[in-house]
């Protein structure tokens, strides 16, 4: 049967987007545990776990386990905003430290040494929780969150234009081959929890995520609002490394080589990495790093004996308004869907399915 989401006039009125920090880390540790069963996202893995072995992640590993057959719900919240900022989410989830012995009560996975010490102290067992994941952030989402974040709010974009020509069911309806729309029904494939589930004029919160990829996640559980997470469009073209000329008329501005130098940060690299693809001195290179960092250009950052430089957002659209806008054609091959939490029965318990 699936799962069937219901709307009524109201939920309709209340569909949002938002775009959440704190699920990327969640669902990128599926796939640093796991590479091979994430293909599109494996050239990431690759590049990350060399530094992500300076990181202490233990906690945040243990509370997604691989098969992921089931996540305590404190672990990831959906987001109150549309775009929160990585703390705003770890503050929510701080306020989460009531929830987390009843969560574990009702969630049968592995229990570890250093689960079971979060169970007897919720408070400081998240705090440390919120430290191993500002470890992991730095170290393998941030130097690329420009990127990401980019493609998310693209593609929210994208589809604020389908429901501007096409109305809701135009959008729904293009979320995802297994997703379809009937009636007043938003159904999606079979899941960990089926049946219908009216949405009881909440509405329905779309939060597009590239490390979900290639399947959907859903919530439909209190005491969070209704929520679909789904792989945005261009997921495949992410970690391709793009081979141009740096632009003619922003080189007149900055000059030919710190252009160079923010147009062979299209992935994160060392200062060392960048001076010998440019035939420059470590020093040079640093010398012109820093006068990019100073300008809101490029951003840094340290995990452990690496430090990467990558391009902020701002960088981002220079290059991109000169360039031209990126293709971003639909991913294709997601298959499958996983819900999150479980079902009404298991409170604050968040399941998700791996197949």
């Amino acid at each position: 049967m699936g799962l069937e989401l219901t709307f009524t006039a109201r939920d309709a009125a209340n569909v949002r987007f938002a775009v959440s920090p704190l699920w990327e880390v969640v669902a990128s540790v599926r796939v640093v545990k796991n590479p091979a069963a994430h293909a599109v996202l494996k050239p990431w893995a690759e590049r990350v776990r060399r530094r992500l072995a300076d990181v202490d992640w233990r906690l945040l590993s243990d509370l997604v386990p691989v098969p992921t057959i089931s996540i305590v719900g404190f672990v990831c919240p959906p987001p109150a905003t549309s775009v929160p900022d990585l703390e705003v989410e770890l503050a929510g989830m701080a306020a989460m430290a009531p929830l987390v012995q009843e969560g574990f009560d009702a969630w049968d996975g592995p229990r570890t040494r250093a689960l079971q010490e979060l169970y007897a102290d919720p408070v400081g067992g998240l705090e440390r929780l919120a430290e191993e994941i500002r470890g992991y952030w730095e170290a393998a989402i941030a130097p690329y969150w420009p990127r990401v974040r980019a493609l998310l709010e693209g593609d929210v974009l994208y589809r604020a234009r389908l429901l501007a020509e096409g109305g809701l069911r135009r959008m729904l309806s293009d979320l995802d081959p297994a997703v379809t729309w009937e009636g007043e029904t938003l159904r999606l494939p079979k899941t960990v929890c089926e049946g219908v589930r009216p949405l009881g004029g909440l509405g329905l919160l779309l939060v597009p995520s590239v490390f979900t990829w290639p399947r959907v996640f859903s919530i439909t559980s209190p005491p969070w609002q209704p929520t679909i997470r789904y792989p945005p469009r261009g997921v495949a073209t992410l970690w391709e490394r793009r081979e141009s000329d740096p632009p003619q008329a922003l080189a007149a501005v900055l000059g030919r080589t710190r252009t160079r130098l923010l147009a062979e940060l299209d992935q994160p690299a060392s200062t060392k990495e960048l001076a010998a693809r440019l035939d420059l001195s470590e020093p040079g290179a640093s010398q012109h790093l820093t006068a990019l960092r100073r300008a809101g250009l490029a951003s840094a950052h340290r995990t452990g004996r690496y430090v990467l430089y990558a391009r902020t957002a701002v960088a981002e659209t220079l290059l991109a308004g000169d360039a031209g806008p990126a293709p971003s054609g639909h991913e294709q091959g997601r298959a499958g869907t996983a819900e999150l939490p479980g079902g009404v029965s298991v409170g604050p318990l968040v399941r998700t399915a791996e197949r």
